[in-house]
């Protein structure tokens, strides 16, 4: 691509852009949410004219473009979709792309979701297997054994190709180069998405520093065109209009968007048992979700739902809050719950109305007498102000919410919850589709939230960084506990026995958290002694103070410079924070096991 300039009318979405493709390149195709990625990939596929330039392909070569709404009006099945394009009796190419998927090929088109009909078209990209492959948000909808399954597939593959992803592991394990757009700009790295990070940083701080130094050159022509306009008229003209050029150039530099303004407000705190769950389980007809089900979610947990595409985590999860009966057991919330819920169907937002209209027609973030305002954790703010903390701009707050990316669209969700308290979040995929800045914040945030999460996800990295324990649904009902995120769970899986399942320990992460709760029998049948009943009352005085201490550790650790310029401090802190930690999980399964031997002996 040599030269390319587009603008849909307004300003530049490309301009000058200069950009080769090599074969067998495998790329990762990254920038913000609405920086242009999508807009990018479809002029390489030429579904998309560019205003000036040229696209050539090498003679002989083939692109095929996987996009993220593939219009299958034409078609019954998917399998018709998927085939369609290929040479009578290859179908089977398309069969076995659609096991490794786990799609359905007799699924009709008229009541195909957006994930299978996405599937369709990878599938069908897959068979077809052309030269270039471009692909966009391919994992989105896939459950992580189908994500394992297309990247054995691409590892293997002789085909280059160019990726969107929001899955960060996906990205780090496929690819070999980056291109990053950014205002306009497309820049190339010969390295993957596991060097990214460190790239965009250093690229952004040499921003800075050429900026800073532009601003103490204009201020310097500046002082000198008001104190030396008396010298030799001819010279300062001269002067002048290099100063005039100096402004024209910082004006002209556009200036990269900040991380959205995520805040989460607890509020009061819940009781320390969250819910618990005794003996839950639940069938549709003859397919088994769920067997009998024992959970106890404690206060600060994050607790994470995995498994393949209909397993049951949604059920699961709406049976654990209440929006779901259990066919048997029963589900006890704690005190003081105030919950606000992530939907992955993104049923709260009102596609024709518009993100002014989606926030201030909510309820709960009315302002009365106020067209122009929301409430936000308490407070009036005016409705543009709220959206420009979430990256939306002043022109957009009026346009509908269905000509927002999907990215886009889970920001606006993350608005309205993040508008209120809540000490209960639950999240049912809320990582699709956000870009790789918004992750890290979110991650962020959840890790300093102090109330409870209950997390699907299919994104094995921010599982990894976030979760406290993983509630595996394996299909056939089984959901087995295990502590830590998706690594963590991995190694255990492949490490335990079938035949004689263990009791194991919680993971610390973030915020330590209990043992598994021990089942009923294991705890005595007698009531408290008084001793027993003395410390049950005061371990959470003690549980309080040592997780204040450790957020404190936490916070002193959290210096980059701590380790170079007090490397003694730095060893005590993190020694400090061990012990901690320690102290804080053995008070923690004491409580439990003293909890549950006092409620056995009440009835």
């Amino acid at each position: 691509m040599t030269d390319i300039s587009l603008t849909f009318g307004g300003d530049p979405v490309f301009d000058e852009l200069d950009l080769v493709v090599q074969p067998q390149d495998r790329v990762a195709l990254v920038g913000r949410n609405g920086s242009g990625k999508s807009t990018l990939m479809k002029v390489m596929a030429g579904m998309i004219e560019p205003d000036r330039g040229e696209r050539v392909l090498s003679p002989g070569v083939s692109v095929g473009y996987m996009e993220q709404h593939p219009d299958l009006s034409a078609f019954t099945t998917l399998g018709d979709f998927a085939v369609s394009g290929l040479e009578p009796g290859q179908d089977y190419l398309v069969e076995r792309v659609a096991e490794g998927l786990k799609m359905n090929l007799e699924a009709p088109v008229g009541t195909a979701s957006g994930g299978e009909r996405r599937r369709a078209a990878l599938a069908k990209l897959l068979a077809e297997a052309p030269d270039l492959m471009l692909l966009d948000e391919p994992t989105n909808h896939l459950d992580i054994q189908a994500i394992q399954w297309l990247e054995d597939e691409l590892n293997s593959t002789r085909a280059g190709y160019v990726l969107i992803s929001h899955d960060r592991a996906f990205l780090r394990n496929l690819t070999r180069a980056t291109l990053w757009v950014d205002r306009g700009q497309v820049r190339r790295q010969e390295k993957g998405f596991a060097h990214f990070e460190i790239w965009r940083d250093k690229v952004w701080e040499e921003e800075d520093q050429n900026r800073h130094k532009l601003n103490r050159k204009i201020k310097s022509e500046a002082r000198w065109a008001v104190e030396g306009i008396s010298a030799r008229r001819k010279r300062n003209q001269g002067r002048l209009r290099e100063l005039a050029k100096l402004r024209d150039e910082r004006a002209s530099q556009i200036k990269r968007k900040g991380a959205a303004e995520m805040v989460l407000d607890a509020g009061p705190k819940s009781g320390r048992r969250v819910m618990e769950a005794q003996g839950i389980s639940k069938s549709y007809g003859d397919k088994l979700i769920l067997r009998p089900f024992d959970l106890r979610v404690m206060r600060g947990e994050c607790v994470a739902f995995v498994g393949p595409n209909g397993a049951g985590k949604t059920t699961l999860l709406k049976m654990l809050i209440g929006q779901e009966t259990p066919d048997e057991g029963t589900v006890t919330l704690g005190t003081g719950i105030e919950m606000a819920v992530f939907d992955q169907n993104r049923s709260t937002l009102v596609e024709d109305d518009s993100l002014w209209e989606n926030l201030t027609g909510d309820p709960e973030m009315r302002v009365s007498g106020k067209a122009d305002q929301v409430m936000v954790r308490g407070n009036p703010k005016h409705v543009v102000g709220y959206l420009k903390e979430f990256l939306f701009d002043e022109a957009q707050a009026r346009a509908p919410v269905r000509s927002l990316s999907g990215g886009e669209k889970a920001r606006l969700i993350l608005a309205k919850i993040m508008a209120r308290q809540s000490n209960l979040l639950v999240l049912d995929e809320p990582t699709n589709d956000l870009d790789v800045e918004t992750l890290d914040l979110l991650q962020d945030i959840l890790g300093s939230y102090e109330g409870t999460v209950l997390l699907v996800s299919h994104d094995r990295d921010f599982l990894d960084r976030v979760a406290h324990r993983t509630i595996a649904m394996e299909g056939n009902g089984r959901a087995t506990i295990y502590p830590g995120g998706w690594s963590d769970y991995q190694a255990q899986k492949d490490e335990e026995a079938p035949s004689a399942p263990t009791k194991k320990k919680v993971k610390s992460a973030g915020k330590p958290k209990a043992d598994t709760p021990a089942s009923p029998t294991q705890g005595a049948s007698q009531g408290l002694s008084f001793t027993e009943q003395h410390r049950l009352e005061a371990l959470p005085g003690e549980i309080d103070r040592l997780m204040a201490e450790i957020a404190k550790l936490e916070e002193f650790l959290m210096d980059p410079n701590l380790f170079s310029e007090a490397p003694v401090k730095f060893k005590k802190a993190s020694e400090g924070l061990a012990e901690r930690q320690q102290k804080l999980a053995a008070a923690e399964e004491e409580w439990l096991l003293l909890e549950e031997k006092s409620e056995l002996a009440k009835g």
